[in-house]
């Protein structure tokens, strides 16, 4: 058994095995051990293909910077030919005869996938406690939540199961469950990663795919992989000066940093968080940044709600497509929450989606204007260490109310009634720094930089200009060097 499997990130393991010092079976077999030993703690990984991925081996495996490297794939948008997708519900059950086209470029790189990794239903809210799967839980504190919704990944790589694992991120979803678990999780500029070919982009651009690492040089050396314009794509984005891993490589300049410590929805921050904040103001500052204190000039009141309508427009479209698709037992089963989304959505009008998207642009111009001034912008990841379970996914009254009024369309006397903002604020105000990130496609990630005394992560978020990833990961390198991240998990049962 290859039992120094987890001291190593994903580049390490793929020159472990190119210089024939292990095998990717015994690389594999290291994996499928951590998995079988944590997993049934932390319910990270909810389907597994041990079989495949050996017979993958014995076929052979692309060659690449990570051939034999073991890798999972969220269980959401990343379609793998001939493995179940269910995002997440109870109502899907679907399962693609091709592989989308990040999953080709994965594959291209020499990963061997070998499981999918839980996701809240249609990765809607930002925990992971699906009702088709159940929660999964935080490795650092069990019973905690990983956030979502790409929180099944973060888990996986928090507990030393993979290095490296696939992430999705529509309104935080990479960089929340990065910072409660504890991982580097960058999400790229719009456009950067394909999303193909079911679709162009995904919420009006809001999303965007790419992974969560224990390193910084994986995630840089993944997205060269992956990144680059695909066959209609409404996008087709400035490509970095060199490569993403040569900027891990290479000291940065010093930079001029906003400093932006003001939530984005009406809520609070927490003491460890602030604390946390101020500490990498100064780390920042010794290590030779300029760090002023900067807010964009942003309507925190309209914010959340363009936000939100821009949305449920798209659940509901959603919702319509998969009932045309598979019917309406499989629309039937979807939890209370998205159902209610999907009517507040057709609840809309067309007017109301395009006033949201003009708030979009408000939003996109004020973080333009800071950012001609500023090499970033620093502000927490999530506004809290990780919550309990429970505390996030509505309760069981709510969704009772969702049930009984999803199938008459009073979306927009809800939204003025104040009732879905008192319904969705808990979700909300933890997406109080991530949401921007989507809004504008700005690439922006979280840095593992801290704990609190109860022994949970806390991330730091860097948000950078368009198209300059380059920056962040310089930036983030000297970080992991001069400063060190969050050590792995120690699961405990």
């Amino acid at each position: 058994m290859f039992k120094e499997y987890g001291q190593y990130d994903a580049l390490g393991l793929a020159e472990l095995i190119r210089s024939a010092e292990v095998t990717s079976t015994e690389v594999l077999e290291a994996a499928i051990a951590r998995a079988n030993e944590v997993n049934p703690t932390i319910n990270a990984i909810i389907h597994r293909f041990d079989e495949r991925a050996f017979k993958q081996i014995k076929s052979g495996l692309a060659d690449g910077p990570f051939t034999g490297v073991p890798f999972v794939l969220k269980d959401l948008l990343a379609a793998f030919a001939g493995e179940p997708l269910t995002m997440g519900s109870r109502g899907m059950t679907a399962v693609p005869n091709y592989d989308s086209e990040l999953v080709r470029r994965y594959k291209a790189s020499g990963v061997n996938i070998f499981a999918k990794t839980n996701t809240p239903e249609f990765g809607l809210i930002i925990t992971t406690e699906p009702k088709v799967h159940g929660a999964s839980h935080n490795p650092h504190k069990r019973g905690y939540s990983t956030g979502g919704s790409s929180g099944g990944s973060a888990a996986a790589v928090a507990a030393g199961i993979v290095p490296m694992a696939h992430g999705g991120d529509g309104g935080g979803s990479i960089r929340f469950p990065a910072s409660w678990c504890g991982v580097f999780g960058l999400k790229p500029s719009r456009g950067r990663n394909p999303l193909g070919p079911d679709q162009g982009e995904d919420w009006q651009g809001a999303v965007a795919e790419h992974v969560l690492t224990r390193s910084v040089r994986d995630s840089a050396a993944m997205l060269d992989c992956s990144s680059g314009h695909e066959i209609g794509a409404p996008y087709n984005i400035a490509p970095p000066s060199a490569s993403f891993l040569s900027a891990t490589q290479r000291e940065p300049k010093s930079l001029r940093i906003a400093l932006s410590r003001r939530p984005l929805v009406n809520t609070g921050v927490h003491a460890d968080v602030e604390a946390a904040l101020n500490k990498t103001a100064k780390q920042l500052s010794e290590l030779g940044h300029e760090v002023v204190e900067l807010e964009p000039a942003i309507d925190i009141e309209r914010f959340w709600r363009d936000f939100f309508v821009v949305v449920c427009g798209e659940v509901a479209a959603m919702v319509e497509g998969y009932k045309s698709v598979y019917g309406a037992a499989c629309v039937k089963q979807f939890e209370p929450a998205t159902k209610n989304m999907a009517m507040i959505g057709r609840s809309l009008s067309a007017a109301d989606f395009v006033s949201a998207k003009k708030g979009w642009h408000d939003i996109q111009l004020a973080m333009g204007r800071l950012l001609e001034n500023c090499d970033l912008m620093l502000c927490p990841t999530v506004p809290t260490p990780a919550v309990p379970h429970g505390q996030l996914p509505n309760s069981r009254f709510e969704e009772l109310l969702m049930l009984a009024s999803h199938r008459v369309n009073i979306g927009k006397l809800l939204l003025r009634s104040g009732l879905v903002e008192q319904m969705a604020s808990p979700v909300l105000e933890k997406m109080a720094f991530t949401m921007m990130g989507n809004i504008t496609g700005l690439p922006a990630m979280s840095v593992p930089l801290h704990n609190n005394q109860d022994g949970l992560p806390i991330g730091m978020q860097f948000t950078g200009r368009m198209n300059d990833e380059e920056t962040l990961f310089s930036l983030a390198a000297q970080l992991e060097r001069e400063l060190g991240f969050t050590p792995a998990a120690d699961v405990a049962s």
